[in-house]
């Protein structure tokens, strides 16, 4: 029997596997969908809104931790989850600056312009405030921001979206003409392990914080009036008093059955006492209103073999499409030199561009989940297979496609017959590059909903819990090991025995 090519074999792998996967990876669609944010009180509201949800009936998803403020509002105006926690301050000086917004009849007035709706406060204020040791505000005397004017060499560190808002550190520093300059942006939930450590002393904080007691801190008085009210509201789309008005109605009577004690009693649980965020979300309803829910904790064991579906569907979706684009890409390149300068620098420019940066671009194009992050690893693994490509196919030796000339074979079938197998090992070299970097950028597909192995890196590093971050990373470290044996493997079988036995020569030499 004729051996098939390489080349051939694994696009018929891979585009079986990419047909197959996504009916494999259905799940069953939810009524309705909500989100929260990359912060504890957040992922807490949102069961809290998952569990009245079923409580109505309606069966629900809950997409945690999905990323900063910008990336739920859109999320939420494109349709990609139907309701989540907000805050009036975040509303009105951030998301509807350019609104001038005064008073909350204007609020309710600019969300229904947007065709979105607004709850009641739920009870409590979670502004921003700045927060340093209980130490060193005695040691320099700082009882309010002004105060900080006093002492320029302290070392600020704050949360990346506080970084840029515009209710955040560059519109404080001008208010209170702060002369700082050693300002870190960083995860808001790294900055209290900072604080503790002494590489931080001035950080920002949420009043409803559980670590300001915990790391005794204490928060400066905003002596200037700087920060606005933030009030805990749900902000949710207009047809869903259509489509779901029984879990509206579930939404108010949340109104005013939250104070700043018990979200601080609750954020508490779960991140000191790390008890899941659903029990605590379940207990407070059982508490406030005497519902007894459903509250079933999936295992350790359930959430690896569910995230590593997740992941293996991620990667192997998108490095499939990869493959079946890119190999043909490099042989055109190879084959046009004007073409391959064009092909190989639009590949290269794609490398060049941050992960996180293209995992997120695709958000305004595919919104959240899967489709968005499956895109970006795709691309993500171009390069490595064109330059490869191109790199085995420019190698072979000048004699051996001027022999294949002159036996007449036209360019296809030389292409096929001669160049490919010879290219072969170079091109399966580039594909497990590919597999492996997909492997490991996959895990910042969490971050926009999409699940995988980056999911319990995400809720350990909210958490401060190191074990849930190696839940995470030491699967994703052994997958991609296990993904550079199985293409190890199949080069074993697909390159022709001489070829084998030429390589390994000239590695013995190159020694």
């Amino acid at each position: 029997m004729k051996r098939p090519c390489a080349w051939q074999a694994a696009l018929l792998a891979m585009a079986i596997a990419s047909l197959t996967l996504p009916v494999l990876s259905a799940e069953t669609p939810a009524r309705i969908t909500f989100g929260s944010k990359t912060f504890t009180e957040s992922v807490i509201l949102g069961e809290v809104l998952r569990h009245l949800a079923w409580h109505a009936g309606v069966e629900a998803a809950h997409r945690r931790q999905l990323g900063g403020t910008r990336v739920l509002w859109n999320a939420l105006l494109k349709g990609d989850i139907d309701a989540y926690p907000e805050y009036t301050g975040t509303l009105v000086r951030e998301i509807l600056v350019s609104d001038n917004l005064r008073t909350d009849a204007e609020l309710h007035q600019a969300l229904a312009a947007r065709d979105l709706r607004m709850t009641a406060p739920l009870g409590f204020n979670n502004t921003y405030a700045i927060g340093v040791k209980q130490a060193l505000a005695r040691e320099c005397n700082l009882h309010s921001i002004s105060d900080l004017r006093n002492h320029p060499g302290l070392v600020f560190g704050f949360g990346n979206e506080f970084m840029d808002r515009a209710d955040g550190w560059p519109g404080l520093q001008q208010r209170y003409q702060l002369p700082q300059q050693s300002v870190r942006g960083l995860d808001h939930d790294l900055a209290y392990r900072g604080i503790d450590a002494g590489t931080l002393q001035v950080i920002d904080l949420y009043t409803t914080d559980a670590e300001i007691d915990y790391y005794q801190l204490v928060a400066l008085e905003d002596d200037l009036n700087y920060f606005p009210v933030y009030d805990a509201v749900i902000v949710y789309r207009a047809d869903l008093e259509q489509r779901a008005p029984e879990v509206v109605t579930q939404f108010r009577r949340l109104d005013g059955t939250i104070d700043a004690a018990t979200m601080s009693t609750m954020n508490a649980k779960v991140k000191l006492h790390a008890q899941p965020d659903s029990v605590v979300a379940a207990a407070f309803l059982k508490q406030a209103f005497d519902l007894d829910l459903d509250n079933r904790v999936i295992t350790a064991w359930q959430r690896f073999w569910q995230h590593t579906a997740e992941h293996l569907i991620l990667v192997s979706i998108s490095l499939s499409a990869a493959i079946v684009l890119a190999i043909p890409l490099g042989i055109l390149a190879a084959h046009s030199a004007r073409t391959g300068h064009i092909v190989l620098g639009v590949a290269g420019v794609i490398q060049t561009i941050p992960s996180l940066a293209l995992f997120v671009f695709m958000i305004p194009l595919l919104g959240i989940g899967g489709p968005p992050a499956v895109v970006a690893l795709f691309l993500y693994s171009l390069l490595p297979i064109i330059r490869n490509t191109y790199s085995g196919l420019q190698d072979i030796p000048p004699a051996i496609v001027e022999s294949a000339q002159a036996l007449g074979l036209p360019p296809r079938a030389r292409l096929r017959i001669v160049e490919l197998p010879l290219a072969t090992r170079s091109i399966l070299a580039g594909i497990k590059t590919s597999a492996v970097i997909n492997v490991g950028t996959a895990t910042l597909s969490a971050l926009i909903g999409a699940g995988g192995y980056g999911q319990p890196i995400l809720t350990g590093i909210r958490l401060d819990d190191m074990g849930l971050i190696l839940q995470g990373a030491v699967p994703a470290a052994v997958l991609a090991l296990l993904v550079q044996g199985l293409f190890e493997l199949v080069e074993r079988a697909l390159l022709p025995k001489t070829l084998r036995v030429q390589a390994e020569q000239k590695q013995s030499v190159a020694r």
